[in-house]
Parts: structure tokens; C-alpha cells; sequence
């Protein structure tokens, strides 16, 4: 299994669980679009901070107003 969960840092610095089994990753100028394996699909105005690809983990960081 090659897919990946999600966590984000919100703009206070905490981390909490974003998306499960996300397979797809498009990131846009300052949005990210998220797929998982399912075609449930998610977008968030965030900055990709970490791609750990052996632990099947992405880290997003949330920016905007």
C-alpha cells in the first residue's frame, strides 16, 4: 500500500490528523488538492512542509488569512 496520511499544523502551531489514504497530491499556488483511494477529495489553503514517503506521511501547514 502506497498511500499516505495527511497531518496539518494550523496557524497556532498544532498538528492534528488532515486525510487518510491519500494517493494524490496537486499542489496549486497556495492551495493544495488532496485525493484519497477511495476519489473522496479535499483542498485547503496550505503549504506542503514534509514529505516523509517511507512513513507514509505528508505534513501540511496551513497558511492563508
Amino acid at each position: 500500500m502506497c498511500e499516505s496520511t495527511v497531518y496539518l499544523i494550523d496557524k497556532n502551531g498544532k498538528e492534528s490528523l488532515f486525510f487518510e489514504l491519500v494517493d494524490k497530491i496537486v499542489p496549486d499556488q497556495n492551495t493544495v488538492y488532496l485525493e484519497d483511494i477511495l476519489g473522496q477529495k479535499k483542498s485547503i489553503q496550505a503549504r506542503i512542509k514534509e514529505l516523509a514517503l517511507v512513513d507514509h506521511r505528508i505534513v501540511l501547514e496551513e497558511i492563508g488569512e
